[in-house]
């Protein structure tokens, strides 16, 4: 009876983060819907979903990832304080590009803060897969702020990492996270295809563009 009971103690726990990881789910993928379509209730969607998984991460050692949940949390707030700024959702900012050489500068930059960060966890915490979720996490911060500013290339950089993330979940047991990872690179590229197009759009449209 005794070895029972931490076996049904162990089931019931994965039940409740079943339940928990499939709400994190929905609220996650509305929010990447609604992101396409630069729709300010994403930031809602995001908030609920990152909520649900700061404590998710923690629980199974993705201690960068649970870290990185907590600055989403922010960002949700700023991104839609920016996204409604004027009081009108699609006004409040406009989709921008970024010169190839000013990514560049950020992929560096952001990389070397990844192999810091990867070597102090490695090194001073339990953190399971410490240099991939570092990476995952220096990028995420950044790819973050680049959607809360509407810069067009974000989704590439979401593509990316959105690969890697699937890997990472499905070796710690996060199997609809893996599946949602997988929906992500399809929303991603999607994503870049429709902000493209209401970029150039603009650019033919906008008298400022086009001096």
């Amino acid at each position: 009876m005794n070895e029972v009971l931490p076996w049904y103690s162990v089931l019931s726990d994965m039940q409740a983060m079943t339940l928990w990881e499939a709400l994190a789910v929905i609220f996650a993928l509305l929010y990447l819907v609604l992101a396409m379509k630069q729709s300010r209730w994403c930031w809602i969607a995001a908030f609920a979903s990152t909520s649900i998984y700061t404590v998710i991460f923690w629980h199974v050692a993705l201690l960068m990832e649970s870290a990185l949940n907590f600055y989403y949390i922010g960002m949700a707030m700023y991104g839609y304080w920016v996204w409604t700024q004027g009081g009108d959702e699609h006004k409040g900012i406009e989709i921008t590009s970024l010169p190839w050489l000013t990514h560049g500068k950020i992929i560096a930059a952001t990389g070397i803060a990844s192999i810091v960060v990867g070597y102090c966890m490695a090194h001073y915490t339990h953190a399971a897969f410490p240099y991939l979720d570092a990476a995952t996490t220096c990028f995420a911060v950044v790819t973050t702020y680049l959607v809360a500013k509407k810069v067009l290339e974000n989704w590439l950089y979401w593509v990316v990492i959105d690969l890697v993330s699937i890997y990472l979940y499905f070796s710690k047991g996060l199997m609809l996270t893996s599946l949602l990872f997988v929906f992500y690179v399809i929303l991603a590229i999607a994503g870049f295809i429709a902000w493209t197009k209401r970029w150039r759009l603009k650019q033919l449209t906008d008298p400022v563009a086009l001096a």
